[in-house]
C-alpha cells in the first residue's frame, strides 16, 4: 500500500511517499480502507517534533473510509461498515490498522469524504461549548481563526446553543467565510480590534468566553475581552506557546478561568466517544452543521498540505484523499 512516512522530525519535506506492506488485523483491531484523512494542526506538531513521538512513522489522526478486514473479538464493527475516528495514528495511507473500540459508524447519507473532514475538528468544537464553557442562549463568546476548521464548526455550533460569535481571521476572504458561518463581526490582529468589538458587542462587560486556537500571540487580548469569572479555552497553539503568567492577572481581571483542554480528555471511553460523535456527524448528515472542504490534496502531496496549513493559506478544512484502487 502507498503511505506518507516521517523518519525524523523537522519541516513539511520529512513527509515522504513510500510503500509498505498491507498490515493485517489482530486480536481487537479493524483493517479500514481509507476514502481521505483529515489535516490537522497536531500533524504538524507531531511531525516537527513538538509533540515527540517514535521514528519512524506514518502521520494522521483522523480519517474515514470502509472496514475490510477484522481481528479476532472484534464486535464493535463489522467488514462493509464506513467509519471514521480521530486521536488514532496512521491516517496518511491507503489503509490503516486501527483499534476497533474507537471507531464511529458513519450515518447513513452522510459521505465518508465529509465524515474525514468532519471528526476531529468537529467533537474539538463541540467540547469546546457543550462542555469548556457550555454556551447558554444569549452569551457572546470570541472565536480566533473563524475560518479554520474548528473555528467554522465552533461558530456555528454556537449559534445553534443560541450564543454569538465575534471571530477573528487574517485576511478579508477568511473574514468572509467566518461570516458565512454565523460570526456576527470578524475582526483581524491588529491590537485593540478585538476588545473594541467585544466592548461594542457586549455593552462593555465582555464576552462570556474566548476559544483561542492560536496560543502566545493572542493571549494578552484574549484574557482582556472576559467578562468577570469568564473563560479562556486555549486549545491549541497555532501560534506558538502562551508564555509563563502570573495568576494574579486572572483575579484582578475578574476572576477568570484559564484551560488547556485537549480532546482526549473529552472521549476517554468508548460511551462518551460515541456519543460526541454520533451528534456531531448526525448534525452535519441532518444539514445543520455545514462542514466546507477548502482544500484537497491527493495523498502523494502531503507535505504541501502541510505547507499550506502552517502558511495559515487554507480556509476550513484541508483533507488527503487516499482512496487506493478498488480491490
Amino acid at each position: 500500500m502507498k503511505a506518507i512516512r516521517a523518519g525524523r522530525a523537522g519541516g513539511p519535506e520529512v513527509l515522504e511517499l513510500v510503500d509498505l506492506p498491507r498490515p493485517a488485523p489482530r486480536a481487537g483491531e479493524a483493517l479500514v480502507r481509507l476514502a481521505a484523512a483529515g489535516v490537522n494542526y497536531i500533524d504538524v506538531y507531531i511531525r516537527s517534533g513538538l509533540y515527540p513521538g517514535e521514528l519512524p512513522y506514518v502521520p494522521g489522526q483522523e480519517g474515514a473510509g470502509t472496514v475490510v478486514e477484522v481481528g479476532p473479538g472484534v464486535h464493535e464493527v463489522a467488514v462493509g461498515d464506513v467509519v471514521a475516528w480521530a486521536n488514532l495514528p496512521g491516517s496518511y495511507a491507503e489503509y490503516a490498522l486501527l483499534s476497533a473500540d474507537r471507531l464511529v459508524p458513519v450515518p447513513d447519507g452522510l459521505d465518508a469524504e465529509t465524515a474525514a473532514a468532519t471528526l476531529l475538528q468537529g467533537m474539538t468544537a463541540h467540547y469546546l461549548c457543550h462542555d469548556t464553557h457550555p454556551v447558554r442562549e444569549g452569551d457572546t463568546v470570541v472565536v480566533h481563526a473563524a475560518a479554520g476548521g474548528v473555528g467554522m464548526l465552533l461558530t456555528q455550533l454556537v449559534r445553534l446553543r443560541g450564543g454569538t460569535v465575534i471571530g477573528t481571521a487574517s485576511t478579508e476572504a477568511k473574514a468572509e467565510a467566518a461570516r458565512a458561518a454565523g460570526a456576527v463581526e470578524v475582526v483581524d490582529y491588529r491590537p485593540g480590534a478585538l476588545l473594541e468589538a467585544v466592548r461594542r458587542h457586549t455593552g462593555g462587560l465582555g464576552a462570556a468566553a474566548v476559544y483561542d486556537g492560536i496560543g502566545g500571540p493572542t493571549f494578552d487580548e484574549s484574557l482582556a475581552s472576559l467578562r468577570p469569572r469568564g473563560v479562556l479555552a486555549v486549545y491549541g497553539q497555532s501560534g506558538g506557546p502562551v508564555p509563563p503568567f502570573d495568576l494574579q492577572r486572572l483575579n484582578s481581571a475578574g476572576s477568570l478561568y484559564v484551560t488547556r483542554p485537549n480532546l482526549g480528555h473529552h472521549v476517554q471511553d468508548r460511551a462518551e466517544l460515541l456519543r460526541r460523535g454520533t451528534a456531531v456527524l448526525r448534525l452535519v448528515r441532518d444539514g445543520r452543521l455545514h462542514v466546507r472542504i477548502g482544500q484537497r490534496f491527493p495523498l502523494s502531496a502531503a507535505a504541501a498540505a502541510h505547507t499550506a496549513l502552517e502558511a495559515r493559506t487554507t480556509i476550513a478544512k484541508t483533507v488527503l484523499v487516499c482512496s487506493p484502487a478498488p480491490l
